[in-house]
């Protein structure tokens, strides 16, 4: 049993536990109303350390929203969210945006936009460009990054939200729906270069997936949820080591783990 399926399973309404060793991220009955209607209640989740968690279940169960209360995007109406112990203001996150377009600054070039989070930490510019060297090497960037966003295809500025995400170093990493608007050669190439960064760093990331492939692929654990009121419907994990490729996407192991998670599905729409 992994970090979040003992979470799922341990925890108690109005008792909150701490998570077992490994676990990064411990939410502890975290509850939100939409419009008098219940979305999460009494909702526990631990999330472990230096994996990759995609969040997958039915249109309208709150993927986005939980992944957006526990960023701090918006607030839950009650419970706790903490990260090794501590709030969300005394820890560091990198955010990628679905809408690349509107997530990008369009006034200052892509470089920059890069360099942002770091300015606004105070680093001189020596330290700001050691960095931003530092990223567009490990991602073997070879467009222009001093062209402003505009400048640049889709994918291209996606992988700049990725660069200024990464840039000021997280603890966490969350990527909502980061491919939906992304052409598919566009879509391999950033997921081939998530894979390197995740085998390269181990940092703990949430990403939330409307693409089942997609989720098991990118995931050591996918979460699977309930529709309204949402709960856990269960956590399938997913070995195989990283970095991944398309070999993966007819593997054994891979077409199992995604058949389960496509039952379990089912079986939630259903209901």
């Amino acid at each position: 049993m992994n970090a979040i399926d003992s979470a799922a399973r341990l925890a108690r309404p109005g008792v909150h536990q701490p998570g077992p060793p490994g676990t990064h991220i411990t939410i502890r009955g975290l509850s939100k109303y939409f419009g008098g209607s219940i979305l999460y209640s009494d909702f526990d989740l631990n999330l472990p350390r230096g994996k990759v968690t995609c969040i997958f279940g039915p249109n309208g169960c709150g993927k986005s929203t939980l992944m957006n209360m526990v960023a701090g995007l918006i607030n839950p109406d009650s419970g706790e969210i903490l990260f090794d112990g501590k709030t969300l203001k005394d820890t560091k996150i990198g955010y990628v945006f679905q809408n690349y377009r509107e997530a990008l600054f369009p006034w200052i070039r892509a470089i920059d936009n890069i360099r942002y989070p770091l300015k606004l930490e105070g680093l001189s510019d020596a330290r700001c460009n050691a960095r931003v060297q530092e990223l567009i090497k490990t991602f073997d960037i070879r467009f222009d990054l001093t062209r402003y966003p505009y400048e640049l295809s889709g994918g291209q500025q996606q992988l700049v939200s990725i660069l200024r995400a990464l840039a000021p170093r997280p603890e966490v990493l969350f990527l909502d729906e980061p491919f939906s608007a992304l052409d598919y050669e566009m879509t391999l190439l950033i997921r081939d270069k998530l894979q390197e960064m995740f085998a390269a760093t181990q940092l703990t990331t949430v990403i939330v997936s409307h693409d089942l492939e997609e989720a098991v692929y990118l995931a050591d654990d996918i979460l699977l949820l309930t529709k309204r009121p949402t709960q856990v419907a269960d956590v399938l994990g997913y070995d195989a080591p990283r970095p991944r490729d398309v070999s993966n996407l007819s593997s054994p192991a891979f077409i199992a783990v995604k058949s389960r998670c496509l039952s379990i599905f089912q079986r939630e729409v259903r209901k």
